[in-house]
């Protein structure tokens, strides 16, 4: 079986236990396959948490929970030095803490202070921690999935915008439709009847990083380097658009990581489709997830109720494919 086949055979696993989200499955491996970190949103019971434990389950890691809550201290994320008695001596000895795991879900990240998001946020981007001056690597397997719930506000702590520029996608999660619903509630009743579908069949870490391999591989053309660029260009000079509303509605527009993030997940969607060049498809598949939390609207496009994704819309109208 080819790397695409075990990581296609790991999306239908996923599909079965968490049903009518394909769109956000598919960005979930994109993630993983572009080695870069997630940020989900939506309302509660919407199968967010239950989304990375699948993946978890059926691949070859180890997953840690992060519950963040207002008292949560950074060293309960990274880790600390812990003093360790030795007859009439002692030392210091590193205790990892639960970032130094595989796959990692950041449950409700916006209700840690800014010191705890902080600590998370170093380790995402910089893939070390460090601790009373020594540096401690984390796996080379390595996928954060933080979560927030959109529509609560006190007692939380939003993410700057520098700190949400570090995950490579912000995914939205929305109700699944009636028919999808009732599947839903056939798959809770049969699992706690003890009935639900079981496998001990595990994809293996190195399948991820072969497949990685394979992904960089993919073909961009100059065209569609071109295309991203004119793409994050235009959220940057929205002045440029003058028969467009665009340079009204935004206030700063994405960052370089968005130009990479663009590139990275148009190559995993590519290469999820079986192709081995990217298409302005591609790119526009992805648009969404990569930019909407880089972008800043201005006031009057927020008191007008404009979304990003609206904003996002009309500048894949816009933009020309070369």
């Amino acid at each position: 079986m080819s790397h695409r086949d075990q990581i296609l055979d790991l999306k239908k696993r996923i599909a079965s236990s968490v049903i009518g989200q394909d769109d956000v499955i598919d960005q979930l491996l994109i993630a993983l396959l572009a080695n870069g970190h997630v940020l989900m949103e939506g309302l509660p019971g919407l199968a967010k948490t239950r989304t990375i434990k699948t993946l978890a389950k059926n691949l070859e890691s180890e997953f840690r929970r992060i519950q963040f809550t207002p008292d949560l201290l950074p060293s309960d994320i990274t880790g600390a030095e812990i003093y360790i008695g030795e007859g009439t001596g002692g030392k210091f000895e590193f205790q990892p803490g639960p970032v130094f795991g595989n796959l990692i879900l950041a449950d409700e990240i916006n209700r840690a202070p800014a010191k705890a998001q902080a600590a998370l946020l170093e380790a995402m981007e910089e893939r070390q921690v460090t601790i009373a001056g020594k540096t401690h690597p984390l796996p080379e397997l390595f996928l954060v999935m933080a979560t927030q719930n959109p529509i609560e506000q006190e007692g939380t702590y939003p993410l700057p915008e520098a700190q949400m520029d570090r995950f490579l996608m912000h995914i939205f999660i929305g109700y699944s439709n009636d028919e999808d619903e009732q599947k839903i509630l056939r798959l809770v009743r049969g699992e706690d009847a003890g009935t639900g579908e079981k496998t001990d069949r595990k994809i293996s870490a190195q399948t991820v990083f072969d497949a990685r391999k394979e992904v960089l591989a993919v073909q961009v053309s100059e065209a569609i380097e071109k295309y991203i660029v004119a793409l994050i260009a235009a959220t940057r000079r929205p002045a440029d658009f003058k028969s467009s509303k665009l340079a009204a509605q935004i206030k700063v527009g994405a960052s370089p990581r968005g130009t990479l993030a663009l590139d990275r997940g148009a190559r995993a969607h590519a290469w999820l489709d079986g192709r081995d060049t990217v298409t302005p498809d591609d790119v526009k598949a992805v648009v969404h997830a990569s930019l909407r939390h880089r972008l800043i609207l201005s006031y009057e496009a927020e008191a007008e109720g404009i979304t990003k994704d609206a904003v996002l819309d009309e500048i894949i109208k816009l933009v020309a494919v070369v």
